[in-house]
Protein backbone atom coordinates (compact mmCIF):
# COMPACT_ATOMS: atom_id res chain seq x y z
CA UNK A 1 0.00 0.00 0.00
CA UNK A 2 1.26 3.38 -1.23
CA UNK A 3 2.32 5.62 2.18
CA UNK A 4 0.56 8.26 3.12
CA UNK A 5 1.06 11.49 4.66
CA UNK A 6 -1.52 11.13 7.27
CA UNK A 7 -0.34 7.67 8.66
CA UNK A 8 2.43 7.84 8.82
CA UNK A 9 3.45 8.93 12.53
CA UNK A 10 7.43 9.32 12.19
CA UNK A 11 8.56 9.57 8.89
CA UNK A 12 11.83 8.94 9.51
CA UNK A 13 11.34 5.76 11.19
CA UNK A 14 9.29 4.78 8.35
CA UNK A 15 12.13 5.79 5.72
CA UNK A 16 14.87 3.61 7.79
CA UNK A 17 12.43 1.04 8.22
CA UNK A 18 12.81 1.14 12.42
CA UNK A 19 10.17 -0.12 14.13
CA UNK A 20 9.46 -0.07 18.34
CA UNK A 21 11.74 -2.67 19.73
CA UNK A 22 14.43 -2.79 17.55
CA UNK A 23 17.61 -0.68 18.08
CA UNK A 24 17.61 1.56 15.76
CA UNK A 25 14.27 2.85 17.26
CA UNK A 26 15.69 2.95 21.02
CA UNK A 27 18.76 5.36 19.68
CA UNK A 28 16.15 7.35 18.11
CA UNK A 29 14.20 7.72 21.20
CA UNK A 30 17.27 8.97 23.10
CA UNK A 31 17.00 12.72 21.04
CA UNK A 32 13.18 12.60 22.02
CA UNK A 33 13.71 16.59 20.81
CA UNK A 34 15.39 16.24 17.59
CA UNK A 35 13.12 13.36 17.01
CA UNK A 36 9.75 15.35 17.46
CA UNK A 37 11.35 18.44 15.71
CA UNK A 38 12.34 16.78 12.60
CA UNK A 39 8.56 15.17 12.52
CA UNK A 40 6.82 18.38 13.25
CA UNK A 41 8.78 19.70 10.23
CA UNK A 42 8.22 17.44 8.07
CA UNK A 43 4.30 17.63 8.91
CA UNK A 44 4.46 21.58 8.71
CA UNK A 45 5.60 21.24 5.60
CA UNK A 46 3.80 18.76 4.11
CA UNK A 47 0.41 18.55 5.95
CA UNK A 48 -0.32 22.60 6.09
CA UNK A 49 -3.77 23.59 6.09
CA UNK A 50 -2.33 26.36 4.38
CA UNK A 51 -1.75 25.52 0.71
CA UNK A 52 -2.45 29.15 -0.52
CA UNK A 53 1.15 29.60 -1.46
CA UNK A 54 2.54 26.56 -2.32
CA UNK A 55 0.06 23.79 -3.34
CA UNK A 56 0.49 20.23 -2.73
CA UNK A 57 1.43 19.01 -5.83
CA UNK A 58 4.13 21.41 -5.68
CA UNK A 59 5.25 20.44 -2.32
CA UNK A 60 5.38 16.91 -3.66
CA UNK A 61 6.63 17.61 -7.06
CA UNK A 62 9.61 19.85 -5.44
CA UNK A 63 9.99 16.66 -2.78
CA UNK A 64 10.36 13.87 -5.23
CA UNK A 65 12.72 16.22 -7.76
CA UNK A 66 14.70 16.86 -4.61
CA UNK A 67 15.24 13.68 -3.89
CA UNK A 68 15.73 11.57 -6.91
CA UNK A 69 18.28 14.17 -7.71
CA UNK A 70 20.28 12.87 -4.92
CA UNK A 71 19.81 9.15 -6.01
CA UNK A 72 18.40 8.23 -2.82
CA UNK A 73 16.70 5.19 -2.07
CA UNK A 74 14.12 7.01 -0.06
CA UNK A 75 12.76 8.65 -3.65
CA UNK A 76 10.13 6.05 -3.30
CA UNK A 77 8.39 7.66 -1.34
CA UNK A 78 7.93 10.54 -2.59
CA UNK A 79 7.41 8.89 -5.88
CA UNK A 80 4.39 7.39 -4.33
CA UNK A 81 3.17 10.80 -2.81
CA UNK A 82 3.70 11.84 -6.08
CA UNK A 83 2.05 9.65 -7.56
CA UNK A 84 -1.33 9.61 -5.97
CA UNK A 85 -1.57 13.85 -6.37
CA UNK A 86 -0.86 13.30 -9.93
CA UNK A 87 0.34 10.68 -11.90
CA UNK A 88 0.86 12.99 -14.80
CA UNK A 89 3.12 15.33 -13.40
CA UNK A 90 5.05 12.37 -11.76
CA UNK A 91 5.15 10.71 -15.21
CA UNK A 92 6.49 14.10 -16.76
CA UNK A 93 9.23 14.25 -14.03
CA UNK A 94 10.63 10.73 -14.19
CA UNK A 95 11.15 11.36 -17.93
CA UNK A 96 13.19 14.25 -17.45
CA UNK A 97 14.95 13.11 -14.68
CA UNK A 98 18.00 11.70 -16.74
CA UNK A 99 18.80 14.63 -18.21
CA UNK A 100 18.96 16.43 -14.41
CA UNK A 101 20.63 14.11 -12.44
CA UNK A 102 24.54 14.53 -12.62
CA UNK A 103 26.98 14.91 -9.74
CA UNK A 104 27.90 18.00 -8.00
CA UNK A 105 28.59 20.37 -5.83
CA UNK A 106 29.95 22.47 -8.36
CA UNK A 107 29.21 26.20 -9.84
CA UNK A 108 30.77 29.60 -9.57
CA UNK A 109 31.79 31.16 -6.41
CA UNK A 110 31.43 35.17 -6.27
CA UNK A 111 35.11 36.69 -7.97
CA UNK A 112 37.52 36.29 -5.22
CA UNK A 113 39.92 34.33 -3.24
CA UNK A 114 37.53 31.28 -3.68
CA UNK A 115 37.11 31.43 -7.61
CA UNK A 116 40.04 28.95 -7.75
CA UNK A 117 37.35 26.23 -6.29
CA UNK A 118 35.15 27.09 -9.90
CA UNK A 119 33.77 23.89 -11.13
CA UNK A 120 31.95 23.74 -14.23
CA UNK A 121 29.00 21.94 -14.49
CA UNK A 122 25.09 21.44 -15.39
CA UNK A 123 23.01 23.87 -15.82
CA UNK A 124 19.71 22.37 -15.81
CA UNK A 125 16.29 23.87 -17.10
CA UNK A 126 12.82 22.34 -17.82
CA UNK A 127 12.90 21.19 -21.09
CA UNK A 128 9.57 22.15 -23.35
CA UNK A 129 8.02 18.52 -22.82
CA UNK A 130 8.47 18.79 -18.58
CA UNK A 131 6.92 22.27 -19.43
CA UNK A 132 4.08 21.69 -20.86
CA UNK A 133 2.77 19.47 -18.26
CA UNK A 134 3.77 21.19 -14.95
CA UNK A 135 3.67 24.83 -16.43
CA UNK A 136 5.91 27.51 -16.04
CA UNK A 137 5.31 28.12 -12.76
CA UNK A 138 6.22 25.05 -11.16
CA UNK A 139 8.78 24.56 -14.34
CA UNK A 140 10.90 27.21 -12.28
CA UNK A 141 10.81 25.74 -8.96
CA UNK A 142 12.35 22.86 -10.56
CA UNK A 143 14.96 24.91 -12.14
CA UNK A 144 15.47 26.35 -8.73
CA UNK A 145 16.06 23.20 -6.51
CA UNK A 146 18.22 21.49 -9.31
CA UNK A 147 20.59 25.29 -8.05
CA UNK A 148 20.25 24.51 -4.64
CA UNK A 149 20.96 20.69 -4.87
CA UNK A 150 24.11 21.07 -6.69
CA UNK A 151 25.17 24.63 -7.29
CA UNK A 152 23.94 25.88 -4.04
CA UNK A 153 27.17 28.50 -4.30
CA UNK A 154 25.11 30.31 -7.19
CA UNK A 155 21.85 31.24 -5.37
CA UNK A 156 21.74 35.10 -6.12
CA UNK A 157 19.16 37.53 -6.24
CA UNK A 158 18.51 37.00 -9.80
CA UNK A 159 17.58 32.94 -8.99
CA UNK A 160 15.12 34.19 -6.62
CA UNK A 161 14.37 37.05 -9.53
CA UNK A 162 13.69 33.91 -11.56
CA UNK A 163 11.10 32.52 -8.79
CA UNK A 164 8.67 36.08 -8.94
CA UNK A 165 8.90 36.33 -12.72
CA UNK A 166 7.39 33.08 -12.96
CA UNK A 167 4.78 34.12 -10.81
CA UNK A 168 5.67 33.22 -6.78
CA UNK A 169 5.01 35.12 -4.26
CA UNK A 170 7.96 36.23 -1.54
CA UNK A 171 5.85 33.68 1.08
CA UNK A 172 6.03 30.95 -1.46
CA UNK A 173 9.91 30.99 -2.35
CA UNK A 174 10.49 30.97 1.31
CA UNK A 175 8.63 27.82 1.96
CA UNK A 176 10.58 26.64 -1.27
CA UNK A 177 13.60 26.87 -0.08
CA UNK A 178 12.60 25.53 3.39
CA UNK A 179 11.47 22.11 1.37
CA UNK A 180 14.33 21.93 0.06
CA UNK A 181 16.71 22.60 2.56
CA UNK A 182 14.38 20.12 4.86
CA UNK A 183 15.06 17.43 2.67
CA UNK A 184 18.64 17.97 2.27
CA UNK A 185 18.61 17.48 6.33
CA UNK A 186 16.31 14.40 5.85
CA UNK A 187 18.68 13.01 3.20
CA UNK A 188 21.51 13.30 5.63
CA UNK A 189 19.82 11.83 8.84
CA UNK A 190 18.56 9.00 7.23
CA UNK A 191 21.76 7.99 5.52
CA UNK A 192 23.37 8.23 8.91
CA UNK A 193 20.98 6.29 10.04
CA UNK A 194 20.55 3.59 7.73
CA UNK A 195 24.29 3.14 8.10
CA UNK A 196 24.05 2.67 11.56
CA UNK A 197 21.37 0.20 11.33
CA UNK A 198 23.53 -2.44 9.52
CA UNK A 199 26.01 -2.29 13.04
CA UNK A 200 23.23 -2.09 15.02
CA UNK A 201 21.86 -5.57 13.89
Amino acid sequence: MAPSITHVTDVIDHLIGAEEGDALFALRTQRPDAKQNAQASFDALFASDDLSQVSQLERLAVAYFTVALSQSPTAGFYWDLLDAESPEVLGALAAALPTAVTTGPYGDYPEGPLSVENVAGLHWAPDAALTAVVGERLGAALAHTHLLVYRPRESSPDALQALLDAGWSTTGVVTLSQLVAFLSFQLRVVAGLTALKGELA
